[in-house]
């Protein structure tokens, strides 16, 4: 994947951002407490498996930060943008809305 094309891909993921040092895409969820964030993790840890994609991710409390490259490819694939948006979606419901 081209930097432009990863970019383009960026825009319609804001809470993702692209990480040089680490070349991958990284993003932060926040939920109201542990049993949200780690039902988050095991909707993710569902779709890694069946996906064989599996994301870089440390879990404290109700944060867990992400981080996603295809390490046999050496960077951002088109793999981790389609993660990016089902982990976007497996969000839903556990992190309340912004008032």
């Amino acid at each position: 994947m081209t930097p432009d094309e990863r970019d383009r891909a960026l825009a319609d993921l804001p809470r993702w951002r692209f990480d040089e040092v680490r070349n991958g895409l990284a993003a932060t969820f926040t939920f109201p407490d542990f049993p949200a964030a780690f039902a988050f993790m095991t909707r993710a840890a569902l779709y890694a498996e069946r996906a064989d994609h599996h994301p870089d991710w440390r879990n404290v409390w109700n944060r867990v930060d992400i981080l996603l490259t295809t390490h046999d490819a050496g960077g951002v694939t088109a793999k981790d943008i389609d993660f990016a948006r089902a982990i976007e979606g497996f969000s839903l419901g556990l992190i309340p809305a912004r008032s």
